[in-house]
């Protein structure tokens, strides 16, 4: 329907091209006016569709062919304009164009049943107050280097070595010796080492071994002795503590307790101070309650 629109304003363009630039026309000169241009319009219109002279054209024809054009015009502008309706289905909207509809189905419902929301809950990590274990320092082992503190030689102060030990000098200190410990000279502090042999020593202090110990006589101790096995036949003033046996010389002296495992004391030894066999194998104090209940 465009083409008849142009053409329409074609034609009224083409008219107003013959009207006469006067003032304002009167109400005769209005409707010849008019007249005219209805007889332009029309001979125009005739003269581009058919072809024909000006004198055949007839204005009934023209004035029912723009009522036509009009007509066409209108409806095609009404039906192109005419809005888009919407038909609400639920919660969907559908398109609806002109009278026809187009139906959409809703969704089936679901029968899966809906799980209720389980609450979060915080977990909380557990804190432990376990003491964490630290990894075992690595074992020292003893060389075989020997050092020798000779008779003219005076230590104030700790010593240490991974090796052995000859002391045949003084010490005044603690020493510590992760071969043996050899003492014929003096120490006032404590003694550690894998073993200990005294022969006329003088040692203030306690002393203890790994191994055995073996206090010669003539050698006064006067301190604790700790050790796994011990033969004695000097001077001891303080407790006795050994895992294993311990052999009392006919000139020990011993002012104080001693633990053992077993116990063998020579004629002649002096002890003052009790003598326990704890480490034995036996417990006598078991013994007798289990030998009561018999009885």
């Amino acid at each position: 329907m465009g083409f008849f629109s142009d053409l329409k304003s074609d034609l009224s363009h083409a008219v107003n091209e013959f009207k006469p630039e006067t003032s304002a026309p009167t109400a005769d000169e209005e409707k010849l006016l008019k007249e005219e241009e209805a007889e332009i319009e029309a001979m125009a219109l005739d003269m581009v569709l058919n072809e024909k002279s000006a004198d055949n054209v007839d204005p009934d024809e023209i004035a029912n062919l723009l009522n036509m054009i009009d007509n066409e015009t209108a409806e095609a502008d009404a039906s192109e304009q005419k809005p888009v309706q919407y038909q609400e289905f639920d919660n969907y909207v559908m398109p609806s164009y002109g009278e026809e509809t187009v139906p959409v189905e809703a969704p089936a419902a679901s029968n899966i049943p809906v799980e209720e929301a389980v609450p979060v809950q915080e977990i909380q990590t557990p804190v432990y107050n376990e003491p964490v274990e630290q990894p075992a320092a690595p074992r020292r082992v003893a060389s075989d280097e020997v050092s020798v503190i000779m008779d003219s030689m005076i230590i104030n102060g700790n010593m240490a070595t991974e090796g052995s030990l000859d002391i045949r000098g003084s010490i005044v200190g603690n020493v510590e010796a992760l071969g043996k410990l050899n003492i014929t000279g003096s120490i006032q502090g404590n003694s550690t080492a894998s073993e200990v042999f005294a022969e006329s020593a003088k040692i203030t202090g306690d002393v203890k071994s790994q191994g055995a110990i073996k206090v010669g006589q003539s050698t006064t101790i006067i301190g604790n002795v700790y050790a796994t096995s011990a033969v004695i036949a000097g001077a001891i003033k303080g407790d006795i503590d050994v895992k294993g046996p311990v052999i009392l010389d006919s000139t020990a002296i011993v002012l104080g307790n001693i633990k053992s495992k077993a116990v063998q004391i020579n004629n002649g030894a002096v002890i003052e101070g009790m003598c326990s066999q704890c480490y034995a194998e036996v417990n006598p104090t078991s013994f007798f309650e289990e030998l009561k209940k018999m009885r």
